[in-house]
């Protein structure tokens, strides 16, 4: 369910428009995780330049297959990785990691450790919390998240109310990621004095 949420959310024509908001290509790279050595990429680094290029990577996600079933959620593995993937990652004016999940850490360091351990250093970590409830309250999940995982300058967390909520949630994380900053300034002649 979550392929198929991001690969709806990837072709979703609000995320086509914010990929090519600007001039800059995007540099998207994406790997599924689960417990300590259950870590796979699904699409390896892939410059974003063009409508087509945005397809094509939303097609190998598509055709991707769930390579773990029923494993523990090992969430510092899997920034270790995020992090040793963004050290081959192109050259980005921005480097973000999207933590997307329904538990908690249960399996080795957790993600403050990963933070202090691996190279962090300019990068954001979102979240996207998936409430399912059978799993945690989403209240516990979410107060994890804010003081576990997001990370570095304005970092935020979306929430999918179940699996079926995954695309609308991801979509709106896409957006919001990708949206170039509005940078404004102040005209002189209302500014106090």
């Amino acid at each position: 369910m979550q392929r198929g949420g991001l690969v709806a959310a990837l072709t979703a024509p609000e995320v086509r428009a914010a990929f090519f908001a600007n001039e800059a290509p995007v540099a998207l790279a994406v790997y599924e995780w689960s417990g300590r050595y259950n870590q796979e990429v699904v699409l390896d680094w892939t410059l974003i330049n063009s409508p087509a290029a945005l397809l094509d990577a939303a097609e190998t996600v598509a055709a991707s297959t769930r390579s773990h079933n029923e494993f523990p959620t090992a969430m510092g593995y899997a920034l270790g990785f995020g992090a040793e993937m963004l050290g081959r990652a192109p050259s980005c004016l921005y480097r973000t990691i999207d933590m997307a999940g329904d538990g908690q850490n249960n399996e080795g360091f957790g993600p403050r450790l990963a933070y202090r351990e691996f190279a962090f250093d300019d990068v954001t970590v979102n979240g996207l919390v998936v409430n399912a409830a059978e799993f945690t309250s989403e209240t516990m999940l979410i107060d994890f998240y804010k003081r576990e995982v997001l990370r570095g300058p304005g970092a935020f967390l979306e929430v999918a109310q179940g699996f079926e909520d995954y695309e609308r949630a991801m979509r709106r994380k896409l957006e919001r990621e990708l949206t170039p900053p509005v940078i404004g300034a102040l005209d002189q002649r209302h500014r106090g004095g």
